[in-house]
C-alpha cells in the first residue's frame, strides 16, 4: 500500500477512536466501577480475544496462502486481521473500512485480483460462520429447553425457531452457491437494475467484466480445488465464535451461580444476532447492549447482568480497536 493511503486509513481510524471515546455511552465513573467489579477477568478477556484473533488469522491465512502466489507472512496476516476488524468496528454499515484496507495492503504481496478475491472470500467465510453459529444455537436452545428440561412445546416459540431455521438454512444455501460459482459479477448485475446506482454499476460491469469474472473464478477455486483448506477455514471461523462465548461465561458466571457454558452460547448467539441487525451503527452502539439485555432475559438472567457484561465487552472492544489502529503503522513491506 502506498504511504499516503496507509496514513489516510490510520488517521481515519484514530479519529474514529477519539470520537468513540468522547461519545462513549457511559460516564467514566461507571466505567471505573465496572472495571473494578470485573477485576482480573478484564485483562484475561483482553488476552482471550488476542487468541480469538489468532484463530481468525489462521482462517484468513488458509485463504490467502493457496500456493498460487507469494506467501504472505503470518505476522502480516494477523496484523491485517486485527486492524481490519478495528476499522470495521468504527465504520457505519460495517465492512466499509477494513476490507478496502486489507485489499490495498495485500496487493503488494499477491496482486490486486488475488487480494480482492481473498478478502471477499474471507468476509464471506466470516459471515457464513455467524449463520452456522446462529443455526446451531437454535438447535441448542431446542435441545436444552424442549428436551433436556422437559418444557412444553410453546407454539409461538416453535414458530419463531422454525422461521429462524428456514432463514438461516436459506442464507447458507445462497452462500454455497456463491462459493461454487462466485458472486461478484451477479452482484454488479443486480446493482445495474437499482435506480440510484444503475448507471455506475452497469458501466463498471461493462468495463471490468473480465477482471470481475477472474475474481469470481478465484473465489470458486478454493471451494472446488482446495476443499480441505476451505472447510478448515470455515471451521476455524466457527470455532472462533464458540471460543468467544468464554467471555460471557466468565463474566456472567461469576455473578450467577449455575450459569453454564451452554447458556453463554445462547446469550452470545442471540445478542450478536440482534446487534448485527442494527448493522448501520458504528460499533453497533445501542443494539449490542439491547441485544445482550434481551438475550440474558431469554435464559432467565436479570437483564442488568446482560448490560453489565455488554459494557465490559464494549471496553474490551475499545482496547482491541485501539491496538488494531496503532499496529496499522507497523509491518510495512515497502512504501
Amino acid at each position: 500500500m502506498k504511504k499516503h493511503w496507509r496514513t489516510i486509513f490510520f488517521l481515519f481510524g484514530l479519529a474514529a477512536v477519539v470520537l468513540m471515546l468522547l461519545t462513549f455511552d457511559a460516564d467514566w465513573n461507571r466505567v471505573k466501577e465496572v472495571l473494578s467489579d470485573a477485576g482480573i477477568w478484564f485483562p484475561v478477556i483482553v488476552v482471550l480475544w488476542g487468541f480469538i484473533y489468532l484463530i481468525n488469522a489462521c482462517s484468513f491465512g488458509l485463504i490467502i496462502n493457496d500456493g498460487t502466489h507469494n506467501r504472505v507472512p503470518f505476522g502480516k496476516v494477523f496484523q491485517l486481521t486485527v486492524s481490519g476488524y478495528a476499522l470495521n468496528y468504527v465504520t457505519p454499515l460495517g465492512l466499509m473500512g477494513g476490507e478496502p484496507y486489507r485489499i490495498l495492503e495485500l496487493q503488494e504481496y499477491v496482486g490486486g485480483k488475488k487480494a480482492t478475491s481473498a478478502v471477499i472470500l474471507y468476509s464471506m467465510m466470516h459471515i457464513c460462520s455467524h449463520f452456522c453459529f446462529w443455526l446451531s444455537a437454535v438447535v441448542l436452545y431446542a435441545v436444552l429447553h424442549f428436551v433436556a428440561d422437559g418444557y412444553g412445546l410453546d407454539l409461538w416459540m416453535c414458530i419463531m425457531l422454525g422461521v429462524m431455521t428456514i432463514v438461516f438454512v436459506a442464507v447458507l444455501w445462497f452462500f454455497s452457491l456463491g462459493y461454487r460459482k462466485g458472486f461478484v459479477v451477479k452482484v454488479f448485475g443486480l446493482l445495474s437494475h437499482i435506480p440510484i446506482v444503475r448507471k455506475w454499476a452497469a458501466g463498471y460491469l461493462d468495463k471490468h467484466r473480465a477482471d470481475l469474472e477472474e475474481v469470481d473464478a478465484q473465489i470458486a477455486f478454493l471451494h472446488t480445488q482446495r476443499r480441505a483448506p476451505f472447510w478448515w477455514s470455515l471451521f476455524l471461523e466457527y470455532a472462533a465464535r464458540v471460543v468467544s462465548c468464554l467471555e460471557y461465561w466468565l463474566l456472567i458466571g461469576m455473578l450467577v451461580p449455575g450459569f453454564t457454558f451452554w447458556d453463554s452460547i445462547l446469550v452470545m448467539a442471540f445478542s450478536s444476532l440482534f446487534s448485527n441487525i442494527i448493522f448501520f451503527s458504528p460499533m453497533q452502539m445501542g443494539g449490542f447492549e439491547g441485544g445482550m439485555a434481551l438475550a440474558a432475559g431469554g435464559v432467565q438472567i436479570p437483564s442488568a447482568y446482560g448490560l453489565y457484561t455488554a459494557l465490559v465487552a464494549r471496553l474490551r472492544q475499545v482496547v482491541w480497536t485501539v491496538i488494531g489502529v496503532l499496529i496499522m503503522k507497523i509491518g510495512r513491506k515497502h512504501d
